[in-house]
């Protein structure tokens, strides 16, 4: 069954999966990109307020940048740090209005399920000829389409891990959701009114969690009576901080550096290590409660931010031949080159479709996803990888197998820490952030 007239199909319209797109026009083949939000990078938008801690020069695609210079674009300053703001409005939108891109990219289509077309999981017969089959829930309603590939670079920032320290979440804690927010909230902008004045809890130990905790206390400087409350699994705060003025991030070393004087100035209250197992309520008070020390403990408060990292969802593969780790969830050849037991942000190998290979053929997932659990992810690194596997689905082995990455080191998941010989560290399971 011949499949070349056919689409590779694209999951996600952030960073990592307009690159692709991108790639993909730059060689002659057609795209089709499917987005779950009614806009661009719906994902990167959630968390719009934040800046970014590593500078433009390594949050632009060098393909996606050529398509927008014909288009009359002009980068911006490199050494300048974005917020994620700043990606979607001045990198991300041009980039999807260009004539090459515009076309092929559907907005409010969201991924439900991917097979073959008329071959289950268990069939072998002619299964590497068959086109895919993409169910899209568009306007309400089940549409198919048809693919030839499909890259899957729909992130995780959508699926967070729950705050039970186990992996689970807490008791109590689906029960409590209105008083709970995953992620990044926009405690100075459209959230302002939920925590001022209020007795906040971040649990998390990420640049997801210090960000949020910044902005925490800036409210607290407008709104004194707030109290801020950080509940770590970390055996030593300082485990946080990273490697501050050496840091090839200054953003992200700045960060360290912010974090490091207001714990040091006793400004909020840090409690680690700290594990949670339940979330009930009393007078109007979430009660938090878990193991500090080998003791029981409980924190009270009125909002608790979960910063705790991210998971891929993996029920899109569910009729595809996937391979996964089994404690990452990241495609088999792949984790040892991320496993955070043993390698940091900036010492992960070049990588790309070699790597990123499943069973089943021309099934690729790339950027934040394909770490699975494994933490910080770089777009740059996201970048390569599209490159690579874009070439690997046209039959460009040579290219696909050329791979180079240049990751700037010292971040917070550098910090030195011995191998745990049993698997995966449940201490750093929380350092997991988006990107950047």
């Amino acid at each position: 069954m011949k499949t070349n007239y056919l689409p590779i199909a694209v999951i996600g319209a952030g960073p990592i999966g307009l690159a692709a797109a991108a790639h993909i026009v730059n060689r002659k083949a057609r795209p089709l990109v499917f987005e779950v939000s009614d806009s661009i990078a719906g994902n990167v938008k959630s968390w719009g307020h934040v800046t970014m801690f590593s500078q433009w020069k390594l949050n632009i695609d060098k393909v996606s940048q050529s398509i927008l210079e014909k288009n009359g674009w002009q980068a911006p300053e490199g050494e300048t740090i974005p917020t994620g703001n700043d990606l979607v409005e001045q990198y991300l939108r041009p980039l999807s209005q260009t004539n090459e891109l515009q076309s092929h990219i559907k907005l409010g289509s969201k991924v439900v399920a991917i097979s073959r077309q008329r071959i289950n999981k268990s069939k072998d017969a002619h299964r590497d000829r068959a086109p895919f089959i993409i169910r899209v829930l568009e306007n309400g309603k089940l549409n198919s389409y048809k693919a030839r590939a499909v890259i899957d670079a729909s992130g995780t920032w959508s699926n967070p891990n729950p705050m039970g320290s186990d992996g689970l979440f807490a008791v109590g804690e689906k029960e409590h959701r209105s008083h709970i927010f995953y992620g990044i909230p926009n405690v100075l902008g459209a959230h302002k009114k939920r925590y001022q004045s209020k007795e906040v809890a971040v649990v998390g130990s990420g640049h997801s969690a210090i960000n949020t905790i910044l902005d925490l206390v800036d409210l607290k400087h407008e709104f004194p009576s707030a109290r801020i409350k950080w509940l770590l699994r970390k055996k030593s705060i300082t485990d946080i901080y990273g490697g501050l003025d050496k840091d090839e991030l200054p953003g992200r070393g700045r960060l360290g550096h912010k974090i490091k004087a207001i714990v040091e100035s006793n400004y909020i209250e840090v409690i680690t290590p700290f594990f949670i197992d339940e979330i009930m309520r009393s007078k109007n008070k979430l009660m938090i409660m878990g193991i500090s020390d080998s003791h029981n403990n409980v924190v009270s408060a009125d909002e608790i931010i979960v910063s705790t990292g991210l998971r891929p969802d993996i029920h899109l593969f569910r009729e595809l031949r996937i391979s996964l780790d089994a404690a990452l969830e990241s495609p088999i050849r792949l984790a040892p080159l991320i496993n955070p037991n043993i390698h940091s942000c900036g010492t992960v190998a070049p990588h790309g479709a070699t790597e990123l290979q499943h069973p089943e053929k021309d099934f690729y997932v790339v950027g934040m996803k394909s770490y699975g659990r494994a933490p910080t992810f770089l777009l740059t690194t996201g970048y390569e990888q599209v490159r690579s596997v874009v070439a690997a689905i046209e039959g460009d082995w040579k290219s696909a197998k050329e791979v180079h990455l240049e990751l700037p080191k010292t971040g917070v998941c550098d910090v030195a820490k011995p191998v745990n010989p049993n698997g995966f560290d449940k201490e750093k399971n929380d350092i997991n952030v988006p990107c950047c």
